[in-house]
């Protein structure tokens, strides 16, 4: 066999962790100027994805139309926008320059043994993983154990020459791995569903803290309105969830609460924030839906008010202004709002609040939130409310909303609007008549 001589031990992954797996997609349009630039990128889509990747971190490369499986690559940077501004005419921003480790091996069927493996495009290995899916490019002439120093001491001024094993030798060893970690993915309908308050490794938030946000639905908010290094504000912001979050995103984040829990939540009352004008990339809110919550006893909370009432709706508007002057003109703010159903009244607690939102913003979208794990949520409440003929609440509004650009008129013009009408298939008319 022969022998494989080490060089010294080269700069790997984010110290403490080991080096961390990613797949990268492209097609055959693409492929050539990733291997050219030794570049891979990919969109906003799953950007979270390539913002993780540490120098030293292995990577992969899948083309979807040949479906072959190219590896393997070491990161040269940390995952960043815009490394190559230029690349793919700006389509795939968020990058990572690599180097191969040796002669790239294509697999073929890479679909078929990422599904095996339990690997999706969001998904990041962590280091046994890694090693494992390493494993599947292993050169003949190159033991196990041997072959991990050479990935974890590999110099690009060494020429690794290999044998690449078949992959259709190996597809029969892969196994489900169990040390990885998937990033939530961008949310395409105004339906969002999270089945659990957190997400990932790390703890966000204090998913026993009464009226939690789901760290998914900050997730979304900062991936599709902000970019890395953008300033989030959170006026009410409860257990630290939103902090949390943005810490694991690369996004400042300044937090309060009026009776904060933990030492980096500043104390302060939403209706006076002390930031300057216009210097806030994104306001996210989920703020009480009225006293139904008991969240602490400070004598100024707004959740001591009732929904009923009009002061209630008053003193949020307060917090609307204030997220409004410190908002950037074109930027953002998310507020999280339930309705109220007590002693047979029911409350429009969010047709109220966003009668008060649309005074001083612009209607970006509104989302239905799904309501899980609340107090309520139990066979005992659901046959009460069969019994007693009424609904228990069953989601959420997440208003979407746009400081409106200064200076910008209203476009009054007449929209003309294309619609795409499909024809539907011979088995759904079929089905139609039979019904």
């Amino acid at each position: 066999m022969e022998d494989v001589t080490l060089i010294v031990k080269t700069e790997t992954a984010t110290k403490g962790r080991g080096s961390y797996g990613f797949i990268f997609a492209c097609t055959d349009n693409s492929q050539d100027e990733c291997l050219a630039r030794m570049l891979f990128g990919t969109s906003r889509q799953y950007g979270a994805i390539a913002i993780k990747v540490r120098k030293g971190d292995f990577l992969f490369l899948h083309n979807l139309d040949s479906n072959v499986l190219y590896g393997i690559f070491r990161a040269k940077t940390d995952g960043k926008k815009n490394i190559v501004e230029e690349a793919w005419k700006g389509s795939y921003p968020y990058q990572v320059a690599v180097e191969a480790i040796g002669d790239l091996i294509p697999l073929a069927n890479g679909t078929r043994l990422l599904q095996q493996m339990g690997i999706k495009r969001l998904t990041i290995l962590h280091e046994k993983g890694s090693m494992r899916l390493c494993n599947f490019f292993r050169p003949l002439n190159v033991e196990v154990k041997k072959w991990h120093e050479v990935l974890l001491t590999y110099n690009e001024k060494r020429e690794l020459k290999t044998e690449p094993i078949r992959n259709w030798e190996l597809l029969g060893r892969a196994q489900k791995l169990n040390d990885v970690e998937e990033v939530p993915e961008l949310q395409a309908t105004t339906l969002w569903d999270f089945p659990r308050q957190g997400y990932g490794k790390t703890k966000k938030g204090d998913n026993k803290y009464a009226g939690v946000t789901p760290a998914e639905l900050i997730w979304n908010l900062i991936w599709r309105y902000t970019e890395s290094g953008d300033l989030v504000v959170d006026p009410m912001c409860g257990s630290g969830t939103t902090l949390d979050v943005c810490k694991e995103e690369g996004r400042k984040a300044i937090c309060y609460d009026i009776c904060p829990p933990r030492d980096d939540i500043q104390q302060n009352d939403a209706r006076s924030i002390p930031l300057s004008d216009n210097c806030v990339d994104l306001v996210f809110i989920d703020s009480p839906y009225g006293d139904n919550i008991r969240y602490n006893d400070h004598p100024d909370n707004i959740g001591n008010i009732s929904s009923e009432t009009e002061e209630f709706y008053d003193e949020l508007e307060k917090v609307i202004k204030q997220s409004y002057r410190i908002l950037k003109p074109g930027k953002v703010l998310g507020w999280l709002i339930g309705d109220q159903w007590v002693k047979r009244k029911s409350t429009p607690v969010g047709f109220l609040l966003y009668s008060r939102l649309t005074k001083y913003f612009e209607t970006i979208d509104i989302i239905c939130i799904a309501r899980r794990n609340q107090s309520s949520n139990t066979g005992l409440w659901a046959n009460r409310a069969r019994r007693h003929n009424f609904y228990l609440r069953g989601f959420k509004y997440l208003f979407i909303m746009r400081k409106p650009q200064e200076g910008k008129q209203a476009d009054i013009r007449e929209r003309k609007v294309n619609w795409a009408f499909y024809e539907r298939g011979k088995n759904a008319q079929s089905n139609q008549r039979a019904s």
